[in-house]
């Protein structure tokens, strides 16, 4: 399992405090930290069943300047990758699954 994690947001910390609770192991991916390629993106999408444009937080900058969120998946991959503040989170990830953990419960449902 993966967890997209930014330790700045609290329901992010939230998310992976009810990991640790579990005793859950689980690889955090800092993503602003350390980036997201497109191809993850892409990944993401499928395992969410989920268009990024559903996905992403329209309350950030980077979004307002797009002017609009008509993109395809591969565009919006491709500006993900540039600006990572625009992946919602924490997106929890076990194997073909995942989930935003918005609210941070909601991850409980991927944890079999």
């Amino acid at each position: 399992m993966i967890l997209y994690h930014n330790p700045h947001c609290s329901k992010s910390r939230q998310a992976l405090a009810l990991l640790q609770e579990r005793n859950i192991d689980v690889a955090i991916k800092l993503y602003l930290k350390d980036g997201i390629d497109a191809d993850e993106v892409v990944a993401l999408s499928k395992a969410l069943g989920m268009h990024p444009s559903e996905f992403v937080r329209k309350g950030e900058a980077e979004y307002k300047n797009l002017g609009t969120d008509e993109f395809s998946i591969e565009e919006w991959s491709d500006i993900i990758e540039k600006a990572p503040i625009l992946l919602e989170r924490p997106i929890l990830l076990n194997g073909d699954q995942a989930v935003i953990g918005r609210p941070p419960e909601n991850i409980l449902n991927l944890i079999h």
